[in-house]
């Protein structure tokens, strides 16, 4: 189980209960049956409830001593008899469902009481929403409005004019400037938002651009560690609803996310970019300025995108070109150099 120091469990839960939770279907086993806790499938117990999404854990889901798992219906029958089993078209997102209903506080816990710490320093002119929690060296500067529910962390600047939603969760040491932030969103610890953008006027001299625009970001949307998002030239910088973004990622000046987007660690968008809805970009994959990056795309892990990216396709390689194409070249480089090995 977790460990309780960090979390705290808010087990039991019946097999009823995680069916409904996990919005799936009891195929066998004890409705009233008490469960204490989630567990991968090696580690369960009979107490436990597991999950099965990838075909490489078969073997472990065969042996597996988990009281209950939720599996795909193709799974029945390699179960072991003495699992109930859940049944669901989406595993995955149903274990999410059950492992927050167990641990209801473990990305953030919920804000229903005020609390503003005496080393905050918060200008008389910001508004602050009901049951907000403000930590301690958090500066808030003029006219900077928090909506309700909020938690700011310690040694968190929230530069004028700045707006946030309700019932977000601003991490440690985090600043944010020229930014409109939206409902339900997390900033982990060290995200800079709205910094200048990258924009010189090449010359013997570099002449600075002022970066007149700013960064709208929308509802629900999660910001990884240290990652840092640039405010617009003259646009803004937009951050659709739903979008995900990992540790360390960069996201330059007059940039466009779309809705529901996966950003991985260590990836870039350079400036001017538009990038559809649902996009998913792989870790370190790196993707030049004033393209077009569309709808569902997928883009391979440590790829170089240097030429519009049609909707639904997947590309991976340096430069990045089709996926199935690449992988082609791959196998051909390999049969070519095993068979020079004797030459």
């Amino acid at each position: 189980m977790a460990n309780p120091r960090f979390f705290d469990n808010s087990g039991p839960l019946s097999l009823t209960d995680l069916a409904d939770i996990a919005k799936a279907e009891i195929h066998r086993g004890d409705a009233q049956g008490s469960f204490q806790d989630v567990q991968p499938l090696q580690k369960a117990t009979a107490h436990d409830i597991s999950f099965l999404e990838n075909k490489l854990y078969v073997k472990a889901y065969e042996t597996s001593k988990a009281g209950a798992c939720l599996i795909e219906p193709a799974f029945i029958e390699r179960a072991p008899n003495t699992m109930a089993l859940l049944v669901t078209d989406e595993p995955y997102r149903a274990y999410a469902r059950v492992a927050q209903a167990f641990y209801p506080s473990s990305c953030f816990p919920k804000v229903n009481m005020m609390s503003i710490h005496k080393n905050a320093d918060i200008d008389p002119s910001a508004r602050i929403g009901n049951n907000c929690t403000i930590d301690s060296g958090v500066r808030i500067e003029a006219n900077v409005e928090i909506g309700s529910g909020c938690s700011i962390g310690a040694n968190t600047t929230l530069k004028q004019g700045v707006s946030i939603g309700e019932s977000c969760h601003i991490g440690e040491n985090t600043t944010v400037q020229f930014a409109t932030i939206g409902n339900g969103c997390v900033l982990h610890a060290g995200v800079r938002i709205g910094q200048d953008g990258f924009g010189f006027a090449p010359g013997t001299e570099h002449l600075k651009v002022p970066q007149l625009g700013g960064v709208r970001i929308g509802d629900n949307v999660d910001i990884g560690a240290n990652t840092c998002i640039d405010r617009g030239a003259g646009p803004d910088t937009v951050i659709g609803d739903g979008t995900k973004i990992d540790n360390l990622v960069q996201i330059g000046h007059n940039v466009e996310i779309g809705a529901g987007c996966l950003l991985a660690a260590m990836s870039g968008v350079s400036g001017s970019t538009k990038v559809g809805n649902y996009v998913m970009i792989g870790g370190a994959a790196s993707i030049a300025g004033h393209l077009t990056i569309g709808n569902g795309a997928k883009i391979a892990g440590r790829s170089g995108v240097m030429r519009d990216i049609a909707s639904g396709e997947t590309v991976a390689g340096y430069p990045a070109f089709p996926a199935k194409e690449y992988w082609r070249q791959v196998a051909a480089l390999k049969r070519l150099t095993k068979s020079n090995k004797g030459a």
